[in-house]
């Protein structure tokens, strides 16, 4: 069933919305713990500003019709040459995280019509305009959710992301820290972290890429600021999303709800 635009609806509608209008199903909860069973959602928010669609899929516990205040994570997917779909292939850990009762929102951020990411120059300059336009993705279904969820708890918003992913979460809490609670990086390579207490930042390094000169925080500003930064020695780049093995899914699951349990 094709999605519907919702960026005009009324908050009391939201809920009802996803029930009626949205490709949506019931799975076990991928992991032990948590409740025991998850549902996935998608959605295709509009931005009428910006002329243009955001897809998001949802994971939430399947106890989200309750109207508890769960804690919100939005996730930002590696680059995939705008193939659509990007933002489902990370459901080991965004269903982890719906397990234990995180509500969490996956953007797709890049589309078919988009021009492609850059691979020479200066990358940190010439990609800054599309992890300016994932900024703006995540800002806007922040601002929705809000409005047409009001009873989920945005006071400890937690952002997540894999590569040039994780460089648009970093510029987004860069932009507006005071949105942020925590921002979990799997791997960013281009933006530079920024030397911050706040929001609290962690990152899982991978076992075979190195990221760009000042990227990294040196140990001291690690210790200064209150960061983590840890390398998963047995974890490749292109192994953080769900073709990763067992062993690597369950290592970075563990890490990262420990990160947002803190």
């Amino acid at each position: 069933m094709k999605s519907k635009t919702i960026s005009a609806l009324p908050a009391c509608t939201f809920l009802l919305l996803l029930a009626a209008c949205q490709t949506s199903q019931k799975v076990p909860a991928p992991s032990a713990g948590g409740v025991t069973s998850i549902t996935v959602k998608e959605l295709n928010f509009y931005d009428s500003a910006r002329h243009r669609s955001i897809p998001v899929a949802y994971y939430v516990p399947s106890t989200d019709e309750t109207g508890k205040a769960e804690k919100v994570v939005i996730f930002s997917h590696g680059y995939n040459q705008n193939k659509p779909g990007a933002n489902k292939s990370y459901s080991y850990l965004t269903g982890a995280l719906a397990s234990r009762g995180y509500f969490v929102a996956s953007i797709q951020h890049e589309l078919s019509g988009d021009s492609l990411l850059p691979m020479k120059g200066n990358v940190q300059e010439t990609r800054r305009g599309n992890w300016e336009r994932g900024s703006a993705n995540i800002l806007f279904v922040l601002n929705e959710l809000k409005r047409l969820r009001p009873d989920l708890d945005f006071s400890h918003l937690i952002l997540i992301g894999h590569s040039n992913g994780a460089d648009m979460s970093l510029l987004f809490a860069s932009k507006y820290p005071q949105l942020v609670d925590k921002v979990i990086s799997l791997d960013n390579r281009r933006m530079a972290i920024p030397r911050v207490s706040h929001p609290r930042i962690y990152s899982l390094r991978s076992s075979d890429q190195l990221p760009d000169k000042d990227v990294l925080p040196t140990p001291q500003e690690q210790q200064t600021y209150g960061m983590k930064i840890i390398r998963l020695p047995h974890t490749i780049h292109n192994n953080m999303g769900n073709n990763g093995s067992s062993s690597q899914r369950a290592e970075i699951i563990r890490y990262v709800l420990g990160f947002v349990n803190e």
